[in-house]
């Protein structure tokens, strides 16, 4: 799991892995009542109203497609709700203006001296605070039966949002996708993952993983609202990337999340081993003695300030933990904030040991990116890569490592390749997981590889990590900083997004002039998106292995 000491990049690059209410009355016509004000591209007409369990939600109309931005799915998690269960929003009667995103977790902040990272991925912070249970949603029309795309954020379990990045925009994909697409904030870091049931008592039992059962909450609220945004509520497909990925296949081991969840993708990310309920509170008991608060002290606890909370969380981890290693997700339990294996929200781990019996027949999709390691800062000459890889691997396998990867990419800088080393590990972790979907007999399981390589900064960044999302979402030229917007990632953005979409309608993310095989663990069958997207069999397998002697 990420370190919790580590910062956001690191962060990113360590893949691993509600309430009830009676529903009311629906509005008018869901459909416009008529085009706007001639040359008028955005506008607010009473119309983009729907009514969710809770009062009615006002949005607007920005080229055809209806927006909500920051609709409320639980209650403020801050002051005495802190840790607990996501609890309903109060219901309102006038219509709450869902105009702009809602508040991120608290969480550190960008660094933006990163310059080139920035300009790629187009990052932005947003604000933040504690009423953050809050979800968007991008809808052709407020009536039909649409499928349903929930999108996780990434960032490990401890940082990021849904509008970190521009590429998680969902306005594309309902504009020329016909789906409805859903993105959602929820409670991170220590404010996600701290087991205070010593401290508070029973209410205070799923505190240990209340990040995971806020995801929940927002796919009940999914359940229940929003057939009244045009969409199938039996139809809905979950995805992340990075630690998204992780919330994924984290929830498809849950029971809460059974029969809410029909196809799931996991994205640079997934399973993790999360450690046992004995190890996380043993970090809580540790954290609160740092910060000098009292064994039964909940009060305290609720009052504190969000960062001496974290910074203490952060060194009790570094102290148990140890360093992380260099070469990608650690393989055993790491205590902080992650998920836990606590017997009750969660009982398994889930596509790190097994695929769990309730995703059998849910389809999975899931890939990686060619240069998930892309980190500007390193530049390698071929000798410099050598010693490092060296150090970590030693000299033999390292040697063949290189020696593999510049027989099956000649046209790459040694600078690209040193970038490509975790995107094989993370070829590794596919594997793993295809192995234990397709050993399930059940719903097939379909991956892929992005290695689509950006034109900027003279070509050198390849697909880094996070580049794919600009693609599955159809926001090439929203993203033209990381994409350059040109006639092959125009084209590449269609036909990404269009099997996203498919995949969500179908289970199937074939399209026509492009069949996508499902996978198995012998053949290793895999959707190469590049230039001119394909299927091939494993896929820089001969490098990647070399990691596994």
């Amino acid at each position: 799991m990420p370190n919790p000491s580590f910062g956001r990049r690191e962060a990113l690059l360590a893949p691993v892995i509600g309430a009830a209410g009676l529903m009311l009355p629906a509005s008018g016509s869901a459909q416009r009542r008529g085009p706007p004000a001639e040359g008028q591209i955005c506008s607010t007409p009473r119309d983009a109203t729907a009514r969710t369990q809770y009062g009615p939600v006002r949005g607007y109309l920005d080229d055809g497609v209806y927006t909500f931005k920051g609709v409320p799915y639980g209650a403020d998690t801050g002051g005495e709700n802190r840790w607990l269960p996501a609890k309903p929003p109060t219901r309102w009667t006038e219509d709450f203006h869902a105009f702009t995103y809602g508040p991120n977790c608290p969480q550190t902040p960008h660094d933006y001296r990163a310059v080139e990272h920035t300009f790629l991925q187009q990052w932005t912070d947003g604000f933040l605070g504690e009423d953050m249970l809050r979800l968007n949603i991008w809808t052709p029309s407020l009536s039909g039966n649409r499928p349903v795309m929930v999108y996780f954020h990434g960032g490990g379990f401890s940082f990021g949002s849904s509008y970190e990045l521009a590429s998680h925009d969902g306005a594309q994909m309902a504009r020329h996708h016909d789906v409805v697409q859903v993105s959602l904030n929820h409670r991170l870091n220590v404010l996600g993952f701290l087991d205070l049931r010593h401290v508070g008592g029973a209410a205070y039992e799923e505190s240990v993983n209340v990040s995971m059962t806020d995801c929940l909450a927002a796919l009940r609220w999914v359940q229940e609202n929003i057939a009244r945004f045009g969409g199938d509520p039996d139809k809905v497909m979950i995805y992340g990337q990075s630690g998204g990925g992780s919330k994924v296949t984290t929830l498809l081991g849950m029971q809460g999340g059974k029969g809410m969840i029909h196809r799931a993708a996991a994205q640079s990310g997934g399973g993790g081993a999360l450690p046992g309920a004995e190890q996380s509170q043993d970090f809580a008991r540790r954290v609160l003695r740092r910060l000098g608060i009292g064994d039964t002290d909940i009060g305290a606890l609720q009052k504190i300030a969000w960062k001496p909370l974290f910074e203490a969380g952060n060194a009790v981890a570094d102290e148990i933990n140890g360093p992380r290693g260099p070469m990608g997700p650690a393989l055993t339990p790491r205590v902080g904030w992650n998920p836990t294996l606590d017997g009750r929200v969660i009982d398994v781990r889930s596509f790190s040991d097994v695929a769990p019996a309730g995703s059998r027949d849910v389809p999975f999709m899931v890939g990686n990116t060619s240069e998930e390691g892309m980190r500007w800062s390193y530049d390698p000459q071929e000798a410099q890569w050598r010693a490092d890889l060296t150090k970590q691997m030693g000299a033999s396998k390292a040697d063949r490592l290189i020696a593999a990867m510049k027989a099956a990419h000649p046209e790459k800088s040694i600078r690209t390749l040193a970038y490509g080393v975790q995107g094989l590990m993370n070829r590794n972790r596919v594997q793993d997981m295809v192995r234990m979907k397709h050993a399930q007999r059940g719903a097939p399981v379909y991956q892929y590889l992005f290695q689509f390589q950006s034109p900027q900064l003279g070509g050198m960044a390849g697909a880094w990590h996070t580049a794919d999302l600009a693609f599955c979402f159809d926001n090439v030229a929203r993203c033209a900083q990381g994409t350059g917007n040109g006639i092959e990632a125009q084209r590449l953005g269609r036909t990404m997004a269009t099997a996203w979409a498919t995949f969500a309608r179908t289970g199937n993310p074939s399209q026509p002039g492009l069949a996508w095989a499902p996978s198995d663990p012998v053949r290793c069958q895999t959707m190469i998106f590049d230039v001119e997207s394909r299927m091939a069999d494993d896929p820089e397998g001969r490098a990647r292995r070399v990691l596994l002697t």
